[in-house]
């Protein structure tokens, strides 16, 4: 019975120590590609809110631009700042789009999304201080015309 237990008390700390050494061992590998540069172990995939900008022509409301943004960032980095940058991506993304001249909904033109999401990213990481945000994706980009919009 004695060794019994002796054998399982030493099975459980061998399984701890191997463990623990293989964890830290892992954590201590810096993540290096084929170049020798190091590569993003951690990136994350944010949501923010939706941007819901009002479109005005002739000072009147024509309709809305629902923006649905999605951003990847370094997930060390996001765990670091002392503020999440979700708020200043959108508040960028509704300043972009309510103050572009090229914007016009009544003659429809393809919308360069590249300039847009490169300008977001730009900006924000601007008024970050660092580069946090590695790539802004587009969701999704909606007008709602103003009869489309149902008011109580």
């Amino acid at each position: 019975m004695t060794k019994i237990l002796i054998a399982g008390i030493w099975m459980a700390a061998t399984m701890l120590a191997s463990g623990y050494a293989t964890a830290q061992y892992i954590a201590s590998q810096k993540r290096v590609d084929v170049n020798g540069e190091a590569t993003f172990v951690g990136l994350d995939y944010e949501t923010v809110k939706p941007v819901n900008v009002p479109i005005l022509f002739e000072g009147a409301l024509q309709g809305y631009v629902v923006a649905k943004l999605v951003f990847t960032a370094d997930a060390e980095v996001l765990r670091r700042l002392p503020v999440p940058p979700h708020p200043f991506l959108v508040d960028e993304a509704f300043r972009v789009l309510y103050s572009d001249s090229q914007l016009d909904f009544r003659n429809l033109e393809r919308y360069d999304l590249d300039a847009f999401t490169d300008d977001l990213k730009q900006k924000t990481n601007a008024r970050l201080g660092s580069s946090v945000i590695r790539d802004v994706l587009v969701e999704e980009l909606n007008y709602f015309d103003q009869e489309d919009i149902v008011s109580n």
